[in-house]
């Protein structure tokens, strides 16, 4: 489900009146996308479950906050993208995200998309064996690189609203969108010698 510009702003008046029905109507709206970009940014489907429902709390008590400067869906992967980081320093410095868990966790990432068409076996195991390859190489990416690449090549959001999520300016997300390609291209290059 997908809201247009109209239906936004009319959900975020509700969300500001505290309406539980607009707070369900924003979880539906939204959920795939946020889940889907939490867990690229983690690469752990356990933690993402737990920090996508911690984003909408968060933004259902903070959406006072929103100026509406930005559209509100943008807004709303800022902080998805703040609450990612924050749990990467959180994981990191628990030393939670071992190899094994990594290993154990990156293919449930080709789990979490919708049914396709039926493939031959052996593409679809090549396909899950490349799916965790590049979950791998996301996750080998520092949060500031992930955090542009998820958003341009996997959320297929527009530079300018990769900048006003991140609050970066054009010619630093570009720079780590390069050099967070170019690192992907090589560990997947490397992977596939």
């Amino acid at each position: 489900m997908t809201l247009d510009l109209e239906a936004e702003q009319a959900l975020v008046v509700r969300l500001k009146r505290r309406d539980e029905a607009a707070f369900n109507l924003f979880v539906r709206a939204y959920q795939a996308k946020v889940f889907s970009l939490v867990q690229r940014m983690l690469g752990n489907r356990a933690e993402a479950e737990d920090l996508a429902q911690e984003v909408f709390i968060t933004v259902f008590k903070t959406v006072d906050s929103f100026r509406e400067e930005a559209k509100f869906s943008t807004w709303l992967y800022r902080v998805a993208v703040n609450h990612c980081k924050n749990r990467i320093k959180y994981l990191a410095r628990r030393h939670d995200r071992s190899k094994d868990e990594l290993d154990e966790n990156a293919g449930s990432v080709a789990e979490a998309g919708p049914p396709g068409p039926m493939r031959r076996p052996d593409r679809a195991v090549e396909g899950a064996q490349m799916e965790v390859v590049l979950q791998e190489a996301i996750n080998a990416l520092d949060e500031e690189h992930r955090a542009v690449v998820i958003l341009r090549e996997i959320e297929d959001l527009s530079i300018e609203e990769i900048c006003e999520i991140t609050g970066l300016p054009d010619g630093t997300v570009k720079s780590r969108l390069h050099r967070a390609r170019l690192a992907l291209r090589k560990k997947i290059t490397r992977h596939m010698a």
